[in-house]
């Protein structure tokens, strides 16, 4: 897995000058791209670097040892780098291995997500309202922005189905996670009993995709034109603003009716089918792979129940990985780092292994 290192180190030089060169500076749009580039592949350089010095100093250790007429204590010296130097070696090759795998092309893309209230009536889609908010307070702490792009509010205040764009950096590599469904288990404020009731939501997370990247023929799409509805009040629009676009050949439709512009809304339903279709693209694409490697990561598959949000205990419990938090109001404040970092190296430990098998 280390072979041709080298050209990394290579490259990365070369990214230096370039980035030094006066001609390069006064191009935005160049040195944008190398510093992306020079960005990505930094780590590996310092790591390989790391890497080699520790594996020398494990070279002269073990020559010092068996110099001759070496004093005793000198000589445990040595022996003790020897194996710190061993240790170090074996650390930073494990790390390098991790930087080598194959990246998702799609983890520094912006997302989409959709939040649907799947069974239990009003209280799923009260739940929706719930994870809408865990998931602004995420982007919040990280620093990334969300647009609201369509929701359809129920009277108590909850959502049948909300979709929102988060834009920042990594977001899909830390929600890709999130797609599938979500359990809840506690007493709704709808139940006089007060007895537990379970009920769901599913989430889908769409990488964000420009034009260039799908392409839609305009003779394909039916578009029509409605009033916006939902659970009443001053912001419904009295003019047909919102849109509905259905894309005939896959009979995908997707509606936008939070802004009062009629070409806001298109705007943003054209961004949710364009995601929409470059996931189903990238599904069929990735099916072989899918079913090769189907770890306990789970699938992204919207069917696939990942979480249970237990109320009465104040637990959260992710399936995939068997991990289980008693903060469960912490969690819900949008504090998910800690369930999201141990999915990455379940994801990532399992990558690794297939590597390791594929190569051997």
């Amino acid at each position: 897995m280390f072979e041709n290192l080298e050209v990394f180190q290579n490259r990365y030089e070369e990214l230096n000058r370039k980035l030094a060169d006066p001609s390069v500076l006064s191009d935005p749009k160049q040195y944008a791209a190398l510093m992306k580039e020079h960005k990505e592949i930094s780590p590996i350089v310092e790591k390989y670097e790391e890497l080699r010095r520790a594996q020398k100093e494990r070279e002269d250790a073990k020559e010092l040892m068996n110099a001759p007429g070496l004093e005793k204590e000198l000589r445990e010296l040595a022996a003790e780098e020897y194996e710190k130097a061993g240790r170090d070696a074996e650390r930073y090759g494990d790390e390098l291995k991790l930087l080598l795998l194959p990246k998702d092309p799609n983890d520094e893309k912006n997302v989409i997500m959709e939040i649907r209230g799947g069974a239990g009536g009003e209280e799923a889609a009260l739940f929706s309202a719930v994870l809408f908010r865990m998931y602004s307070m995420y982007a919040q702490q990280r620093g990334w922005s969300i647009e609201l792009l369509n929701v359809n509010e129920t009277e108590l205040g909850g959502y049948k189905e909300i979709s929102f764009s988060i834009a920042g950096e990594g977001a899909y590599s830390r929600l890709k996670y999130e797609s599938g469904v979500h359990r809840v288990q506690r007493v709704p404020e709808t139940e006089t009993q007060g007895r537990v009731h379970t009920s769901t939501a599913t989430v889908a997370v769409l990488p964000e995709v420009d034009e260039v990247e799908v392409e839609i023929d305009p003779k394909d799409l039916k578009i029509d034109t409605f009033r916006s509805s939902g659970a009443g009040g001053q912001h419904i629009n009295k003019t047909s603003s919102a849109i509905r676009i259905t894309h005939l050949p896959t009979g995908m439709v997707v509606e936008c009716q939070d802004e009062r512009s009629q070409y806001k809304n298109k705007d943003k339903a054209m961004r949710v089918l364009r995601s929409r279709l470059y996931e189903k693209e990238q599904a069929a694409r990735d099916a072989e792979v899918a079913d090769r490697r189907r770890s306990q990561v789970g699938t992204g598959d919207r069917s696939e129940r990942i979480r249970t949000y237990n109320y009465p205990q104040g637990r959260v419990t992710d399936h995939r990985i068997g991990l289980t938090l008693y903060r469960l109001e912490d969690f819900l404040n949008g504090n998910m780092d800690e369930v999201i970092d141990a999915l990455i190296a379940r994801d990532r430990a399992e990558q690794l292994q297939e590597a390791v098998e594929h190569a051997s």
